[in-house]
């Protein structure tokens, strides 16, 4: 009988309560401090976006300026393409854009006979156009400025830029267009410093 009302008292014994807390005793969470977010612009340090493009190490001030502007003032992107166009001005005048045939250097009035400039502007058509442009765009004839800007906007060298400006084609058939361009006489080693030119590029 003992036994049974002991087993009876267990029974009888209330479960403890749950040890949660109740919603009355939650409190609210502790508030966090606001992140200032805003921009000092006065000390906020630029990001340099850096355009790669080809050039030259090696050559001289003139070669890298062509070059530089031959990419600027175009869409010429293709290394066999600038290296064929550096190759055959380098074989018409050395980048010396105030060299007449022969290779007195004298400003552009005193070039009397032959080719002048940076590729040996001869008839007296495209010589003339030389000086008229510069005229007109304010800048000189016997300089390596002049001399580019008025090369690159030619009308024979835009005939042919579509060409210059395609992709992915050796130099020998750059030469195609380099000769509709010029129109050279003696092909002489034009072909060759070209390809060496394709060493001597570097994109960077």
């Amino acid at each position: 009988m003992l036994k049974k009302l002991s087993i009876l008292s267990l029974l009888a014994v209330p479960v403890a309560a749950c040890a949660y807390p109740s919603i009355s005793e939650i409190s609210a969470p502790p508030k966090v401090a606001m992140v200032d977010v805003k921009v000092n612009e006065g000390k906020a340090i630029p990001i340099e976006v850096i355009e790669k493009s080809w050039k030259c190490p090696g050559c001289n001030d003139n070669e890298k300026y062509v070059l530089q502007q031959l990419q600027e003032k175009t869409n010429i992107s293709d290394r066999n393409a600038l290296a064929t166009i550096m190759g055959n001005i380098k074989s018409e005048s050395n980048f010396y854009p105030n060299i007449c045939e022969g290779g007195a250097r004298v400003p552009y009035e005193r070039c009397l006979s032959g080719g002048y400039g940076l590729i040996q502007w001869t008839t007296y058509k495209r010589y003339a156009g030389l000086g008229t442009f510069c005229k007109k765009f304010g800048c000189n004839p016997s300089s390596i400025e002049g001399q580019t800007r008025y090369m690159i906007n030619e009308s024979q060298f835009q005939k042919v830029l579509p060409e210059f400006e395609g992709h992915g084609q050796p130099v020998h058939q750059y030469m195609v267009g380099a000769y509709y361009w010029l129109g050279w006489g003696i092909k002489g080693y034009r072909e060759q410093y070209a390809y060496n030119y394709t060493k001597r590029l570097v994109w960077s």
